[in-house]
């Protein structure tokens, strides 16, 4: 061939190969639920335009399309099978004038680390609990059966919240192997709610209930482009849910909207005698959030720039920049600020978590009964040791690490305690709110998601989660914009049982930005 006839065949191959590439991408999400929110099928469902039992079929087909088969996401680690018939009677409810509230027959996926009653079991994605089955439903599950949700599946996560040793790769199970990002399959969904994430965003289910220690609801949702809410500790229950840390733990809505994660909101607030945490909340908790979706909800607010994370990269930091200048269009007085937390806040931080997770698991796996295929941390780190998956890729150093520590009674563990408290609360957040008069503080929530490592793990180039993480403060992230199809978060944190102001705030400049991007399913980052 010429070299011109050489060009002009390889440019048709290359715009054959992307046209292909497109309309895969199009089948893929044809869907008659894409996108769809709440609201949307309430209406459908009041208006009989379809029913309950319509809709879970066709979300379990999706899963079974785009889950199991073509991109092969490994996001679902089961299944529920008794979907279908909860669908059936949530429709005939609604058709003897029934409606339990704002989620009567919205599809939700749960994380696998939440405790359900049913003919599921609860792993921690682990394969010592892969026929782990709980005594009782978490008290959120409780709460969303009662509210007509349907527990539609549970979701894969990094393998015990990412909590078991170094150089984990987010997204990795045992039982479920590695949950892909649906932007571009090679990139990884990032944080423990991985699966949790990455289903919201595929379309394989209208919410999911994550939980976060330190970024694991705020990570998963930058990376995959949705919206998370982790609230204040104590604001949600966490009895029934495999512990990490009582002091940093909580469970929160992830949605592709900020209304349905506020709607889910409500839903999941309220004082749990199991859970002494959730004590504080009765003065603060609310059963509706919605009021505070206020499309004027920037209008006067003051609003600090948290710039440590900037500077790690220049696309990110100009997304940043743009949505200062949106804030600011909509009436937010904008200032910067450098530094929150003491810097040694991180390490009284993992030193509780260590003496947390300790006692946490050891009361989780009492918590089973007798039949508990794991009945302390010593046949947890016994098993692994003896397992041909669980430590083919990465150690368990953090459960060695914590099964070496002394009981919560230890003057170690109260000291550490005692520092990440006043560290992260009286000299973080609460104190540079005060100083500045703040109502609401925000900076970039990650990067761009990596290419998935399984020998050398993670790469994390950015985050801003540990402030709110450590002091147990909410933290709300909003889809701000997309780097080369790859999504990225702006986050919204503050003082304890700021949720109201945060929702304000995020909501005026979600509904002003509007920055959610279907996924594709592209191969790799050349398609």
């Amino acid at each position: 061939m010429k070299p011109t006839i050489l060009y002009l065949f390889l440019l048709t191959t290359i715009i054959g190969c992307n046209q292909n590439n497109h309309k895969a991408s199009e089948q893929l999400n044809d869907f008659p639920y894409l996108e769809s929110d709440i609201r949307k099928l309430s209406s459908g469902y009041a208006s009989g335009e379809y029913t309950i039992t319509d809709v879970t079929q066709a979300y379990l087909n999706r899963i079974e399309r785009i889950d199991r088969k073509g991109p092969t996401l490994r996001s679902i680690i089961e299944v529920n099978p008794d979907a279908l018939a909860i669908a059936n009677e949530l429709d005939a409810e609604l058709a003897a004038g029934k409606r339990r509230g704002p989620l009567h027959g919205i599809p939700i996926v749960l994380k696998d680390n939440i405790d359900t009653h049913d003919k599921m079991a609860t792993t921690a994605g682990s394969r010592a609990l892969m026929d782990s089955k709980p005594l009782q439903d978490s008290e959120v599950t409780a709460k969303l059966r009662a509210a007509g949700a349907i527990i539609l599946a549970k979701a894969n996560l990094s393998e015990w919240a990412n909590f078991r040793g170094q150089n984990s790769s987010s997204g990795w199970s045992g039982i479920n192997g590695q949950t892909k990002n649906p932007y571009v399959l090679t990139r990884n969904p990032c944080g423990s709610s991985a699966g949790s994430g990455a289903a919201v965003s595929a379309n394989l289910t209208v919410l999911a209930i994550g939980t976060e220690t330190n970024g694991s609801i705020v990570c998963p949702s930058n990376a995959n482009g949705i919206v998370g809410i982790k609230p204040t500790v104590g604001l949600i229950s966490r009895s029934g849910i495999i512990p990490i840390s009582f002091t940093q733990d909580t469970a929160g809505p992830m949605a592709r909207t900020l209304t349905d994660a506020v709607l889910t909101l409500g839903v999941l607030t309220g004082v749990d005698k199991k859970d002494s945490k959730t004590l504080a909340s009765k003065e603060h908790a609310l059963t509706d959030y919605s009021p505070f979706l206020k499309l004027d909800g920037v209008q006067g607010k003051r609003i600090a720039l948290y710039t440590a994370p900037l500077g790690e990269n220049t696309e990110v930091d100009s997304l940043v920049r743009k949505s200062v200048r949106t804030l600011k269009s909509l009436g937010a007085e904008v200032i910067e600020i450098d530094a929150i937390a003491p810097r040694e806040t991180g390490r009284n931080s993992f030193q509780v978590m260590l003496h947390e997770y300790k006692d946490g698991l050891n009361a989780y796996f009492t918590s089973l009964g007798e039949n508990a295929p794991i009945k302390n941390l010593d046949e947890l780190i016994a098993f692994n040791e003896q397992d041909s998956i669980e430590l083919k890729y990465y150690n368990q150093a953090y459960l060695k690490m914590a099964n070496d520590k002394e009981g919560l009674e230890s003057e170690a563990y109260q000291t550490a305690l005692k520092n990440l408290i006043r560290m992260s609360q009286q000299e973080g957040i609460d104190r540079v709110m005060d100083e500045y008069n703040l109502d609401a503080i925000i900076a970039p929530t990650g990067s761009p998601a990596w290419s998935t490592d399984w020998l050398n793990g993670d790469n994390y180039h950015l985050g801003s989660s540990s402030p709110a993480a450590w002091s147990g403060y909410p933290n709300i992230t909003i889809p701000m914009g997309d780097i080369h199809g790859l999504p990225v978060g702006l986050s919204f944190f503050g003082r304890a049982w700021s949720e109201p102001t945060l929702i304000e705030v995020a909501y005026g400049f979600e509904q002003n930005t509007k920055a959610r991007i279907t996924p594709t399913f592209r191969a790799n980052d050349e398609e």
